[in-house]
């Protein structure tokens, strides 16, 4: 004899239970997804924004090298011109020498190594960047920046300070602008090469880059706006000093 199954009867009670349970399940999911995508979607946008301002301020620091290099190919030809007509003029010696030796102090120049610093000693920073590329090029561009002071502007230094220009023409012919000139071009051109390829790599745009740049010189010119006002305020409180001492000179020489 079979004993027939008897089924648990659904009430509407335990349908709407059931009903509001899957509601509340589907709600906890949808909360959960749009949370953890919400909060992916902010993270990923934050990393995007601190990528793009170190590849700007990589970038710039790149410019500022260019520029300062541009300017020391400019200065190379003005005393290589000073020589020339030394030559040509022997008896205006004084006034050329002078004209050469003031070249030869506009064109060595230190750079600044505060991005390269941030680069190349915080690990976190190849993380944010996260190209391989973009890091070789970059390195790249720091090394042959070190190479260009230490084998261009020191080598450069040394030889006109050590071969006493200032005592007569032949000491002044001696130095070989064309060289020095060449080897200046040779490093501008590759230098600008590297910039180049770290732009075009990281897919940025000329226009951002004008407007970081912008933005940064508005940054440099207030602080030094800053410095001038300290500078001249300095001066005002010793040139006030020197009154004072002055005065008290004068007292103590009447009272000898």
């Amino acid at each position: 004899m079979k004993i027939p199954l008897k089924l648990p009867k659904v009430t509407n009670s335990s349908s709407s239970n059931m009903q509001q349970f899957l509601l509340m399940l589907l709600a906890t999911t949808i909360s959960i997804v749009l949370t953890f995508g919400t909060s992916a979607f902010l993270d990923k946008r934050k990393k995007e924004a601190e990528k793009k301002e170190m590849v700007m301020m990589i970038i710039y620091d790149f410019d500022k090298t260019i520029e300062q290099v541009q300017y020391a190919d400019s200065v190379f030809r003005q005393a290589f011109k000073a020589q020339q007509d030394a030559i040509l003029h022997p008896e205006h010696f004084n006034s050329y020498y002078s004209t050469f030796m003031t070249s030869v102090q506009l064109t060595y120049t230190e750079f600044s190594e505060t991005t390269e610093m941030v680069f190349s000693s915080n690990i976190e920073t190849f993380n944010t960047l996260g190209n391989v590329n973009f890091i070789h090029e970059v390195s790249a561009f720091y090394n042959l920046r070190r190479f260009y002071q230490e084998n261009v502007m020191d080598e450069f230094k040394n030889e006109v300070y050590g071969s006493g220009i200032a005592q007569s023409l032949e000491n002044l012919i001696k130095v070989s602008f064309p060289d020095h000139y060449i080897n200046n071009w040779n490093c501008l051109i590759t230098l600008k090469k590297i910039r180049n390829r770290c732009v075009q790599m990281m897919n940025v745009s000329e226009e951002d880059i004008k407007e970081f740049s912008r933005l940064r010189s508005v940054v440099e010119d207030e602080v030094s706006e800053e410095d001038e006002r300290i500078h001249e305020q300095t001066v005002q409180e010793f040139i006030e000093a020197e009154k004072v001492l002055l005065e008290a000179r004068e007292k103590y020489g009447q009272n000898q």
